[in-house]
């Protein structure tokens, strides 16, 4: 296993087409030169010292250097073997509401990306614990299994959207049962659901599903987004709004954060509910919650003894520049005696 310790270095590699392009051109434009001044064999004749190879291996010289020391720049490491380690942490499953009544804009810039903002965020602040996705409209989908890989969890979290679930409307219960098992069924591993939505729930076993949940041990939070006022659902193509949703009479959809079913499945659980368009209070009231949550300790696979090899890369680098300064653009005497690049005039 290997990773890149510093990605935003790779970018400067694209250069070196670039270099090549410059070189070529400029051998061309020599040769232009030399024509216009006369004949190319008399001026060979002229400067029998002078080496094509040699310049052109300066130049093949330095840009494996400069590639080398970008390489360096991004610090690759490698990971030799995979051991199992003891963490203290808990079990957290994100349910991420991805209903079309999710696009709705009342709050910005949508309800769905307010959503992956706070999860994000709340990624952010968590050390140890394992997490898992779950996004659901009509139907549910597991979007990640429970893991401790932060950076791949956020990464399955921005590519969520209605189109991944092709059962529209609303259905927590949905959620909440897919989202029930993706925990072990150990009862002494302390275990969390946050289920994300607008509470516009179109199903009608969520509270039914809650208890379910709260004999397995499973605690529930909910976070609100939207507003009691609501908006339109926006249709958009290639970014720009060209319509809204309309049901069945031609009228407007207008969708509204329901709080009350959302506050009832937490209440079910002992567990909490907050209205989610402040990020920073939803934030500082999930900490507060993880907190008062028991650590328990697990196993987790991780890849350990990342070694960083910047160090070759940028001792083949100044290598590179060293062995340059040795190669002057004429030709070498032993080399002409061999005759290996047909240097002899």
């Amino acid at each position: 296993m290997y990773e890149l310790d510093e990605k935003k270095y790779l970018p400067l590699l694209f250069i070196i087409p670039i270099l090549v392009v410059v070189f070529l051109f400029n051998l061309y434009w020599k040769r232009k030169k030399q024509e216009e001044f006369g004949d190319l064999e008399m001026i060979k004749k002229l400067s029998p010292e002078s080496s094509g190879f040699k310049t052109g291996l300066k130049f093949v010289v330095l840009t494996l250097a400069f590639a080398c020391l970008v390489i360096g720049l991004v610090n690759p490491k490698i990971g030799t073997k995979s051991e199992t380690v003891k963490r203290e942490g808990i079990d957290i499953v994100f349910a991420v509401d991805v209903s079309k009544s999710m696009l709705c804009e009342d709050v910005a810039p949508s309800r769905l990306e307010k959503s992956k903002q706070i999860v994000s965020q709340i990624i952010n602040q968590l050390v140890g614990d394992r997490i898992g996705i779950v996004a659901y409209a009509g139907s549910a989908f597991p979007v990640l299994p429970i893991t401790t890989d932060y950076g791949v969890a956020k990464m399955f979290l921005q590519s969520m959207n209605p189109s991944m679930v092709s059962s529209q409307g609303t259905s927590l219960d949905e959620a909440i049962k897919l989202s029930s098992t993706y925990f072990d069924d150990d009862k002494k591993t302390s275990k969390l659901l946050i289920l994300i939505s607008d509470g516009e729930d179109h199903s009608e076993g969520s509270n039914d599903a809650a208890e379910e949940a709260n004999k397995l041990g499973l605690k529930i939070i909910t976070i609100g987004l939207g507003t009691p006022k609501g908006g339109p659902i926006p249709l958009k193509e290639n970014g720009r709004v060209i319509s809204f949703k309309r049901d069945q009479n031609n009228e407007v959809v207008v969708t509204k954060l329901n709080e009350e079913s959302l506050k009832v499945i937490s209440k079910n659980t002992k567990g909490g509910y907050i209205n989610g368009n402040n990020t920073k209070e939803v934030l500082e009231y999930i900490k507060k919650a993880l907190d008062n949550i028991e650590k328990n300790e697990f196993e987790a696979q991780q890849f350990t003894d990342y070694n960083s090899q910047f160090q070759w890369f940028l001792g083949m680098a100044f290598f590179l520049l060293f062995l340059d300064v040795f190669f002057l653009e004429k030709k070498t005497e032993w080399l002409k005696k061999l005759n290996l690049f047909n240097e002899k005039a």
